[in-house]
């Protein structure tokens, strides 16, 4: 439905300029004010009259100032003061910005709008004004520009520069996703998360360190099937570390999206012969769940009031999606003459109103306690809370989950093009799909309609990808997908306009805060985005090109680095731990176990600077390593320790270390981390 190569927006001959745009002629500033926190800036905030478009704008003192801005792109229309929520340690935007000589620009990027190119043209005549204030603080000049955002603000920013010509001179897009990834990495994610659930602890067992590396141990066959198809799809098997707490992301709020686009699947899903739910001996029809019941009571809790931070400003790769789901203060619960049964599969259930005034409604399914059911949240479901009131004990409902389960397998009838290569597990030898295909493409529409227009790797300026390695919403493959149209358009001029880096250990979140997560398995990659806005500002403004591309291979869905980090290059030290010589010790009580990190850098990335331990799983990282240098620039270093263990158990110690392009230790924004671990086994 929509082809990149036909499509308009993507075309040179319609960059958009703003330089003459009706719509943003007359801008206006209702906030003018020297702020102290979180970094001395001067604050601006305003919007443009006629329309919902604002920004807010954060300059620092004239002595630093050096020329540039950064400006946020998020993945969902929102806030333009996002980045004050956002004000401790390396999340600090604001601080980044300042203390790197730039301001920093944000935008609500137009507001809620059906006019798809809003999200650009705001955004560009939030540039461009800017730049008016910076000539009115700082004297004539023109100040260089430069965009990022990650997941859904990845598409946003990676189209603000495929549609635009001279508003931004680069971009960093990051955790970056494809024009078919919506819904297809969720519905494969759960899909497993359904089946493995109680094998997960064996495969993580299988693929940590001093483990048997054989993560399909012990499966059925189809749990082996389906942990295979998610790891082709290329969800990375390191990242179900995280299994209790990623569930299943955004398609929760996603799945009303798909059942409006094609709700002739979730009847055909059952009925029609090569579709999962259609064999009566699948997990599918086995899970299934349509249970009939009475509503006895309808439960109004008393008004009150939400609590906490506005969740308006929460506009975090992994928070954003969340906006969508804002509902009223106050909804009702309802108590059922009998409750499915405990053991009954609900992720994702409706309860669906048989009877009644409010006959015909679907209500997403929150929680069942004893007997009574709470409502859950889904994008397109609140627009009819007015519903709810119409409910009444006496009403019969069904508790029902088919939809959901239908949705797990929908990437399997989703088959895109052959660019795709993910996809080839579900094409037979001559490359049809061998499976039913739907009508439609629901991806391409997702992402057209967020982002104004589908990637075609055709932009202005200069680019550097940031890509994590354990991303579990975005895929790995994902950036290489992009590399690969951005070559096409590139050609022999791709090194000097294009970088992709990844970053191995870190998941899809953009907030460092979510390493609590397991900070033993995880660090941030926010000091790698850092660092890739300062040597893009480098690579436009001096000339100075950014370290080299990470050397990487796809194989089977799977992004493979080499071991060593002058193999693998980009900008992440690369650590090798071992315990007792090697990457498991099997010990006694008390025993002394020698370890020993090597820490290198690669090359022209900076010094190794920090090294801590965490022995016994506290991820609190409470013993500072000695760093031993092997190189004169301190790239290469080594660090070592003894420790001995009072308990029988199996650990698994950690080494987390950090590179500063500047050799500062007390570096806060751009030191990059990684970490290693090694399994003790103490008997």
């Amino acid at each position: 439905m929509f082809n990149q190569e036909t499509d308009p927006a993507n075309q040179a001959s319609s960059l958009y300029d703003g330089r003459n745009d009706p719509q943003f002629r007359t801008p206006y500033v209702d906030i003018e004010e020297w702020r102290e926190a979180p970094v001395r800036h001067r604050y601006v905030h305003g919007g443009f009259e006629g329309t919902e478009t604002r920004f807010s704008f954060y300059f620092p003192d004239k002595e630093v100032y050096k020329g540039r801005f950064f400006q946020p792109v998020y993945p969902v229309q929102g806030s333009e003061n996002a980045s004050q929520s956002h004000i401790d340690g390396v999340d600090d935007k604001i601080g980044f910005a300042v203390s790197s000589g730039s301001y920093l620009v944000e935008t609500n990027m137009g507001g809620a709008s059906p006019d798809i190119t809003l999200v650009y043209r705001a955004s560009a005549a939030v540039a461009n004004y800017s730049r008016v204030k910076a000539v009115e603080y700082f004297g004539p000049h023109r100040p260089y520009g430069y965009i990022y955002g990650g997941s859904g603000g990845g598409f946003k920013t990676i189209s603000f520069m495929e549609n635009t010509t001279g508003i931004w001179d680069g971009a960093v897009p990051f955790v970056i996703g494809t024009p078919v990834a919506i819904p297809n990495v969720f519905t494969a994610r759960v899909h497993a998360m359904r089946l493995l659930w109680d094998k997960f602890p064996s495969i993580l067992d299988a693929i940590e360190p001093g483990g048997s590396g054989d993560m399909y141990a012990g499966l059925n066959e189809e749990e082996r099937e389906a942990l295979e198809e998610v790891t082709k799809m290329g969800f990375p098997p390191r990242a179900w570390f995280a299994y209790k707490e990623i569930g299943d992301g955004a398609l929760t709020v996603l799945s009303p999206h798909v059942m409006n686009l094609d709700p002739a699947y979730f009847e055909e899903f059952w009925t029609v012969p090569g579709y999962l739910g259609a064999d009566p001996d699948s997990s599918a029809a086995k899970a299934r769940l349509r249970h009939k019941t009475v509503v006895t009571e309808v439960i109004w809790p008393r008004s009150e009031r939400r609590s906490g931070a506005d969740s308006s400003t929460k506009m975090g790769v992994d928070e954003a999606w969340k906006m969508l789901t804002a509902a009223a203060d106050t909804i009702p619960s309802f108590r059922l003459a009998n409750a499915p049964a405990a053991d009954a599969y609900l992720q994702g259930a409706y309860i669906k109103i048989l009877s009644g005034e409010a006959a015909g409604v679907k209500i997403p399914l929150g929680k069942i306690d004893g007997d009574v059911a709470t409502i859950g949240s889904a994008f397109g479901f609140f627009a009819s809370l007015d519903s709810l009131a119409r409910v009444k004990a006496g009403d019969e409902i069904a508790v029902d989950n088919s939809d959901y389960l239908a949705l797990q397998t929908y990437h399997r009838h989703q088959v895109p093009t052959p660019d795709y290569a993910v996809w080839d597990q579900f094409r037979d030898e001559r490359g049809e799909p061998i499976y039913p295909q739907r009508p439609l493409q629901v991806g391409p529409m997702v992402a057209y309609g967020g982002a104004g227009s589908l990637q075609s790797g055709r932009y202005e300026g200069r680019m550097i990808v940031v890509q994590t390695l354990m991303d579990e919403s975005a895929f790995p493959w994902q950036a290489d997908w992009y590399r690969s149209k951005a070559k096409e358009h590139l050609g022999d001029r791709m090194d000097d306009r294009f970088r992709l880096w990844y970053v191995d250990h870190a998941l899809h979140a953009d907030d460092s805060s979510n390493n609590v997560l397991d900070a033993l398995h995880i660090v941030s990659y926010v000091p790698v985005l850092h660092q890739a806005l300062l040597d893009l500002s480098d690579w436009v403004e001096r000339g100075i090109a950014p370290p080299s591309n990470t050397r990487y291979e796809v194989k089977d869905g799977q992004v493979i680095v080499p071991p060593t980090a002058a193999e693998r290059q980009g900008i992440q030290p690369v650590i090798r731990l071992t315990a007792n010589g090697g990457e498991r010790a099997d010990v006694g009580i008390g025993e002394a176990v020698r370890f020993e990190a090597k820490i290198e850098a690669p090359p022209n990335t900076g010094r190794i600077v920090s090294a801590a331990w965490d022995f016994e799983g506290e991820a609190t990282f409470p013993i500072e390593g000695t760093i031993v240098y092997e190189n004169e620039e301190g790239s290469q270093a080594v660090v070592r320790a003894t420790h001995s263990f009072s308990k029988p158990g199996t650990y698994f110690p950690v080494l987390r270390a950090g590179s500063s392009r500047n050799g500062d230790s007390e570096d806060l924004y751009t030191q990059v981390l990684n970490l290693c671990r090694v399994r003790v086994v103490v008997k």
